[in-house]
């Protein structure tokens, strides 16, 4: 298989774009409380060591429970309870995630329901005992009681359970829409259905196991910035727990309590390393480490789509190469007519009317669209035929593809410009030198011609004109493609157009390539040829025949409409079946992949002004020099070692909605987003615990024994 050649339209120019947010939704108040159940369920031992810096503050915090039972101070249980804050609070940000999908799943558990299911030879089981393959017959105002494709038969088919829209959608046999899925229900008519699915794993349990977050699995970036938060972690820890070795061993004293006392003085030396080594860890960022991926993946749901893997949001922001689908993505779908070209000798107005005349019985959107300009550009108004005595209609069909009308005395023909030239030669006619050169300029413009001829009585048949169509750019389609080009994404047209049309739609939409006459195999030859070059690689797809090329890329969004063999094949599904989502997906990538960044280096820049409160509060009485450092001047070395403690735990609570929500994203080069991370969230994480810290220790400072 050849690899295809891609072309690279000319005359695209650019237009200023309007900078898009990528919303996220907000931190609902109420949600705290009614997750913190889930958040104290999650102590567990067994959940929590999936999080090692949480469970090293865990243990951390059992450990001073135990000092402070054994030697009680006001000291002690105040830093004890501020450790199992801290845990509960970085729970508390994973258990609302989580609860705003448990929201999304009861609404999809309400349209899974027990169904008897009407086997095509006669038998009738529950639902639940179908197997694939077996064929059902569903009627109107039944639900369809499992996955499946069409076979037979077409019907009006409610979704609103599924994807939360009202209105219902066409399923049949054959083609790119047979895909039904189980719990929706028939409104009209009658079809048969072959099941798809295995027995547990409808696409309705699928959605509700991923959007509970049952089945997120940690993305190969998370697993990274686990593993060096964990090393960090593991650096602090030896740290800390080699500084009372060596304090004994060097015979030095330790301010370690409140009131400055000895190194063992109430056991309070334990508690203080334990708050050392809690304030030095990367705590922010791994509490709110895996909140961030399941509101990612919750931010694509509140958009109708489902990403089967926290992978494929990932890979999402990660993209640099997009292939588009002409029809639906980047042209409304339908051809437009966009002008009335006569020939010489002919009135505009009279070539209008003729066309509105011979489109009245063409209900192609086309058809539609000439009779709507004529109206417009012509001041024609709409004619009902059933109004026009004497006047036979001919409906446009594929094999004549013509429409038109007999009147008595005239006969009026429109349609594709071989088959209306050969009506005009069949009444006698002979079509102008001029009519041609129309056509072949309307062509080569990426337009389809449309030929309007009439045949009077005792006269030969002559063209009147022709009617350019277009393929219609959906509005701000331009603008949408500078954003990508400026975020170094690489836009891809795809359609089965000739060169010269896809060019021409190509220059006007202003992608940066298109793929004309392409095959299912030249799409997957591309993926591959992408990849290859170490570019991840996102498409869309509905038909069987895009399957291969939506499991090739590494981002594929396959349309709910389509086949099941394409929503099997791809990573992600997306309920409206709307193509041009998949630039909002790579937009909600690119913030999940940012908002991460941003609380990393919120969190680590966050400990420096920890540093600078509890270091010299735990050794400026052994080592005086050390209190230079202590530039906030706080009130004392309990209030200190407390303050950056109280301040570990809230600033998690600080940061939840922000991390829910998303860092706003803005489409902007590699440079310019680290220039704006190091100085919003760098700047800010170093800047913001000092404001904290000192505010903190101004507040227990009144507290008497601290």
């Amino acid at each position: 298989m050849t690899t295809p050649t891609l072309q690279r339209p000319a005359g695209t120019g650019s237009v200023p774009a309007t900078t898009r947010r990528v919303g996220g939704g907000l931190l609902d108040p109420d949600q705290l409380w009614r997750s913190l159940p889930r958040a104290l369920a999650k102590l567990d031992p067994r959940t929590m060591w999936r999080n090692p810096v949480m469970f090293v503050v865990e243990i951390g915090a059992v450990f001073t429970a135990v000092l402070s039972i054994a030697e009680p101070s006001l000291f002690a249980w105040l830093i004890t309870t501020w450790l199992w804050l801290t845990v509960v609070f970085a729970n508390l940000a994973e258990a609302v995630a989580e609860g705003r999908g448990k929201a999304q799943a009861a609404a999809l558990r309400a349209a899974k329901q027990d169904t008897v299911a009407h086997l095509r030879d006669g038998r009738t089981v529950a639902a639940p005992e179908l197997r694939p393959g077996d064929v059902v017959v569903v009627e109107a105002g039944q639900t369809i009681p499992g996955d499946g494709d069409v076979i037979g038969g077409v019907a009006s088919v409610d979704e609103s359970a599924i994807t939360g829209e009202s209105a219902p959608v066409i399923r049949e046999s054959g083609g790119d829409r047979s895909a039904v899925t189980g719990g929706t229900k028939v409104l009209s008519d009658r079809i048969v259905v072959r099941i798809t699915q295995r027995p547990g794993e409808s696409f309705v349990d699928r959605m509700i196991a991923l959007v509970e977050g049952a089945n997120r699995q940690k993305t190969p970036n998370e697993i990274a910035l686990n593993i060096l938060l964990a090393a960090l972690t593991i650096i602090f820890l030896l740290a800390v727990v080699t500084l009372q070795p060596l304090a004994i061993f060097s015979k030095a004293y330790q301010a370690a309590a409140p009131d400055t006392a000895a190194i063992n003085a109430h056991g309070v030396t334990g508690i203080v390393l334990v708050s050392l080594l809690v304030c030095l860890i990367p705590t922010t960022i791994g509490a709110l480490l895996s909140a961030i991926g399941i509101a990612g993946m919750d931010r694509l749901v509140q958009r109708n789509v489902l990403a089967m893997s926290g992978r494929a949001v990932e890979a999402a922001g990660d993209v640099s190469t997009l292939l588009l689908d002409k029809t639906g993505t980047i042209t409304l779908g339908n051809r437009q007519a966009a002008e009335f070209v006569p020939v010489n000798g002919v009135e505009p107005h009279a070539l209008a009317d003729a066309a509105q005349l011979s489109s009245l019985a063409d209900e192609t959107p086309e058809g539609r669209s000439i009779v709507v300009l004529a109206k417009n550009r012509h001041d024609l108004r709409e004619r009902e035929p059933g109004l026009m005595p004497g006047a036979t209609f001919v409906g446009f069909s594929a094999q004549t593809r013509m429409s038109g009308v007999d009147l008595p005395g005239r006969r009026i023909r429109k349609g594709a410009a071989a088959a209306v030239l050969t009506w005009v030669r069949t009444h006698g006619g002979q079509p102008a030198e001029e009519v041609g050169e129309i056509v072949d300029a309307i062509s080569g413009s990426g337009g389809t011609p449309l030929v309007v001829a009439e045949h009077a009585d005792g006269q030969p048949a002559r063209a009147l004109g022709v009617i350019h169509l277009k393929d219609v750019v959906k509005s701000g389609m331009k603008a949408r493609f500078d954003e990508m080009r400026r975020m170094g994404i690489r836009t891809v047209m795809i359609t089965g157009d000739n060169p010269r049309t896809a060019a021409a739609i190509a220059a006007e939409a202003g992608v940066d390539d298109f793929l004309a006459e392409a095959t299912p195999e030249d799409k997957l030859a591309l993926i591959r040829k992408e990849q290859r070059g170490g570019r991840l690689v996102a498409m869309t797809g509905d038909g069987t025949n895009d399957a291969p090329a939506l499991a090739q890329a590494d981002v594929g969004v396959a349309m709910n409409t389509g086949t099941s063999a394409a929503k099997e094949a791809g990573n992600m599904v997306d309920l409206d079946s709307d193509p041009t989502k998949l630039i909002e997906i790579v937009e909600i990538g690119k913030q999940l992949l940012i908002t991460r960044g941003a609380l990393t280096t919120f969190s680590i820049a966050n400990d420096i002004a920890k540093y600078f409160a509890i270091i010299p509060a735990m050794f400026a009485a052994v080592y005086p020099g050390l209190d230079t450092l202590n530039v906030m001047r706080l009130h004392s070395a309990g209030s200190a070692i407390l303050s950056a403690v109280i301040f570990n735990a809230l600033v998690i609570v600080a940061l939840i909605p922000l991390a829910l929500r998303g860092v706003r994203y803005r489409p902007s080069s590699a440079s310019a987003l680290l220039r704006r991370n190091l100085g919003v969230y760098g700047l800010g994480g170093v800047i913001a615990p000092f404001l904290g810290i000192k505010l903190i220790d101004l507040l227990i400072s009144f507290v008497p024994g601290i």
